[in-house]
């Protein structure tokens, strides 16, 4: 096998998106861009999308990663948002887009346009959140693009799937394709919740960090193939695990949390950067088969598309905003108000991605009984064309968008605030704590470092933080390992009350991430110097 033209766009994408981060200019949409100008440059190798390749392989890890990323108990307060786009909508979409596109569309017939609403439904997860969080939009709007994109795959799946049963002729029904939808849905839900219990309690056993960290680098696999052989949803069933391991992540050793970090920021990178360099390169491919169309025609069928997944979109986002929250005074009672511009901004952070191409290249060549699958080739097309749309149109404006609406950002100073008001509480307990042990004859130090211990935990109540000293040997047990399990005990304090303060939701997930980093660095430094390293 040749695994040149996989180095080349391994290193390619990452050396782009190394670049990008050097520019105002969003990442995807400059590895999306090089893609395409890369796809015509004589003796660069053809890159056709595998959907057997991307969907069992790349899909999982991507998906693993945001929701590791996300908030378990930020995505339950807005479940309702999240589960009005990313089911409600993407249905809406499947059968609206669907069906503007074989009114505008004169040689693409009901079933195949229905597979086309299906494909490109569901927006892309790491092109929306990415530019939302470096345009430094309000938590809220984030976590609820990060819900629906963490879903609305698995419903776009689904509803695929029905699609093109009636467009190959194998029979679909109302019915049929409802119940599809129940059990992929109710079935991926239930493997991830059936493994993650497991999967966490072996975690947690494991006390190699390398052993960890290789059973954290297979677990979205697994739970998508085990969900996959079933017949359920593999991206409910990531999704699922994910979330619970993220929301338990306090639990894993230290050293594992901080390799865990570096490992999954490199697959991420690494991955993201390779797919959106792969849809650029996808054009030479969609163009095959097109000769029968004009160019003009092309461009105004893909155009009219564009405009219906745009228009679509708004025409689902502002009535899920607005509505229940007319019809529900307990929605407006538990909910924040919001107005228009919310819902503009949700709208408009519609980007499609790989999946929605992934999905499409899927599309078998020929329909039952043999005869070839109605317009396959210009649902390619317009999909490729409405993937790219987005990310250059809906992409490039998104920050600018924002910056007119005037959004107010996130709360430096209140988040700074809550920040130094959960290390105080920790602190405070980690000193009664720190008291306790010293109290106790087997765990009697030098003064000196009894007063180190208690400056180490007075440091962090005033965010000084700073790497600790060679420590001596004493008598008995040696003053390393004593000053490191004392220090280990006065850390873990800390944490149980910083994970205490995330469950009454004093502060979320985000900020409990930054705390426990910072406690991990210092548990870390104290290891190696218990080791003499």
């Amino acid at each position: 096998m040749d695994v040149v033209p996989l180095l080349t766009l391994i290193a390619g994408s990452a050396a782009i998106a190394g670049a990008a981060r050097r520019t105002s200019v969003p990442g995807p949409l400059l590895l999306v861009a090089a893609g395409l100008v890369a796809s015509y440059v004589p003796g660069v190798p053809a890159y056709v999308l595998d959907p057997h390749v991307v969907l069992p392989l790349l899909l999982p890890p991507l998906l693993h990663t945001a929701a590791l990323d996300s908030s378990y108990l930020d995505l339950r307060a807005n479940a309702r948002s999240v589960a009005l786009l990313s089911v409600g909508y993407v249905l809406f979409a499947t059968l609206a887009v669907g069906w503007i596109a074989y009114l505008v569309v004169p040689d693409l017939p009901l079933t195949s346009a229905l597979v086309l609403g299906a494909v490109i439904a569901p927006p892309d997860a790491v092109a929306a959140t990415a530019i939302a969080r470096k345009a430094g939009l309000p938590s809220r709007i984030t976590t609820i693009l990060q819900g629906e994109s963490l879903v609305n795959d698995a419903t776009a799946i689904t509803a695929y799937k029905v699609a093109l049963a009636a467009a190959v002729g194998t029979g679909a029904t109302w019915g049929s394709g409802l119940r599809e939808f129940l059990v992929a849905a109710v079935g991926g839900v239930g493997v991830g919740v059936v493994l993650m219990v497991p999967l966490h309690w072996l975690r947690t056993r494991l006390t190699e960090p390398l052993l960890q960290n290789t059973l954290s680098l297979l677990i979205p696999f697994v739970a998508y193939a085990v969900a996959e052989q079933v017949e359920a949803s593999g991206v409910l069933a990531v999704v699922v695990v994910a979330l619970h391991l993220g929301h338990q992540l306090w639990q894993v050793d230290f050293a594992t949390r901080l390799q865990e970090r570096a490992v999954w920021a490199m697959v991420s990178f690494v991955l993201e950067s390779a797919v959106f360099a792969l849809i650029g390169l996808q054009l030479p491919v969609v163009l095959r088969g097109l000769d029968g169309y004009g160019a003009a025609e092309l461009l105004w069928y893909a155009l009219a598309v564009f405009l219906a997944v745009v228009v679509v979109r708004y025409l689902w986002v502002f009535p899920a905003t607005f509505v229940p929250r007319l019809l529900s005074a307990r929605i407006r009672r538990r909910e924040p108000d919001v107005n228009w511009t919310a819902p503009t901004i949700v709208g408009w952070a519609g980007m499609r991605g790989v999946v929605s191409l992934a999905i499409a290249f899927s599309i078998p060549t020929a329909a039952h009984g043999g005869d070839h699958f109605p317009a396959r080739d210009l649902v390619l097309l317009l999909t490729f064309s409405t993937v790219i749309a987005t990310l250059v149109v809906q992409g490039l404006t998104l920050p600018a968008l924002i910056r007119a609406l005037r959004l107010p950002g996130r709360d430096v100073q209140a988040e700074t605030l809550a920040e130094a008001q959960a290390q105080s509480a920790a602190s405070q307990a980690a000193e009664e704590r720190l008291a306790e042990l010293l109290a106790d004859e087997r765990n009697q130090l030098p003064q000196p470092l009894a007063d180190r211990l208690r400056t180490v935990v007075e440091r962090r109540r005033n965010a000084v933080w700073e790497r600790l000293g060679t420590v001596s040997e004493v008598t008995g047990e040696s003053a390393d390992e004593t000053y490191r399990r004392l220090a280990r005990e006065v850390i873990e304090t800390e944490r149980k009350v910083f994970v205490r303060l995330r469950d009454e939701r004093r502060i979320d997930d985000e900020m409990l991430r930054t705390l426990l980093r910072r406690l991990d660095l210092e548990e870390a430094a104290a290891y190696r110097e218990g080791e003499g390293e």
